[in-house]
């Protein structure tokens, strides 16, 4: 009887196993890099073991209808993520039709909010890849809907999970008391400043703090580039500042180590695959959130001449917006 029952138990785990790795993926929105590095890791054999049975078999090519640098790519990777076995769809409610999960990968997020309600209703997954929206409000609507619709969506920058930030996440420094994390922050008009490209090294920075910022500054260092300190709970402080390259270094209270480095995309496409495979998020909505909120405060501060802006101010007039 016992044989039986573990014999039954195994044949259980093993369907369970089965299921879980045969995933099909699809994207919206071919006009990011993102797209062409994540195709390449999943429909390349043989496949790596963290994303063993993920395939990516459809994409939807629209992405950004205004952005001239993002109209431009779109012919070139819808050429190329062919070329690696997806099937180009007409729309996204026939891309839906054709996937399990999705990679919300247009270059602009504006539109991510309407993109991802579809996904919404037919209860896909969704990974949505930076910035997860144009506004604050817009951020802050997009976790609203996935909680109506009991459906699980992060978001996160590649640059989360680098190697020694996430060992300082994971307390290889201890508390972390200071940091400094630095990254390329060009602007687009239609984003707030650091949305476009520095939120690389804002997400480093709150991978490395955690949460808990209460308010920021921004200024300029002397030659002009970017640079917003935040103020955590209990007088820690954070910086993020513009530079070339990606990295910085952090304090704790067992001693110090780089963070901010950019590992390539495959340890953000492993966490996805995770995500999907399990449903679990690894980065939280409360967390994205308040990442938002830190640069959106970083623009109020920038309009107040550098005066220091809380991030409850500036969260509590976009949720008030959101929830109208």
């Amino acid at each position: 009887m016992i044989r039986t029952l573990l014999t039954l138990a195994v044949a259980v785990m093993a369907t369970t196993a089965a299921s879980a790795q045969n995933i099909r993926a699809g994207i919206i929105g071919l006009d990011t890099s993102h797209v062409l590095s994540f195709t390449k890791t999943l429909n390349t054999d043989p496949q790596k073991p963290e994303v063993m049975g993920v395939r990516m078999v459809a994409a939807y090519p629209q992405g950004s209808k205004d952005i001239e640098g993002s109209v431009k790519r779109v012919p070139e990777y819808t050429e190329k993520v062919k070329a690696l076995g997806v099937e180009i769809v007409p729309s996204i409610d026939v891309l839906l039709d054709k996937v399990d999960v999705v990679f919300l990968e247009t270059n602009d997020g504006r539109p991510h909010l309407e993109q991802l309600l579809p996904c919404l209703k037919a209860g896909k997954p969704v990974f949505i890849d930076k910035p997860i929206a144009g506004t604050l409000v817009d951020a802050i609507k997009i976790f609203d809907e996935a909680k109506k619709a009991s459906v699980p969506v992060f978001s996160s920058s590649s640059l989360r999970f680098g190697k020694n930030t996430q060992a300082v996440r994971a307390g290889s420094i201890g508390t972390v008391k200071q940091a400094e994390t630095f990254s390329p922050a060009s602007l687009e008009a239609t984003h707030p400043d650091l949305f476009w490209y520095g939120i690389h090294g804002v997400e480093s920075l709150f991978t490395t703090m955690g949460t808990g910022c209460l308010s920021v500054k921004r200024g300029t260092t002397a030659d002009g580039k970017i640079m917003v300190t935040g103020t955590w709970a209990g007088g820690r402080t954070g910086t993020f500042t513009e530079g070339k390259g990606y990295g910085g270094k952090a304090i704790g209270d067992k001693g110090e180590s780089p963070v901010g480095a950019y590992d390539g995309y495959d340890p953000l496409l492993f966490a996805a695959v995770h995500f999907f495979r399990t449903g679990q998020a690894p980065v939280t909505p409360e967390e994205t959130l308040e990442i938002y909120a830190f640069m959106e405060a970083a623009d109020e501060s920038k309009r107040q001449g550098g005066a220091e802006v809380t991030l409850k101010s500036v969260m509590d007039k976009a949720q008030a917006e959101a929830r109208k």
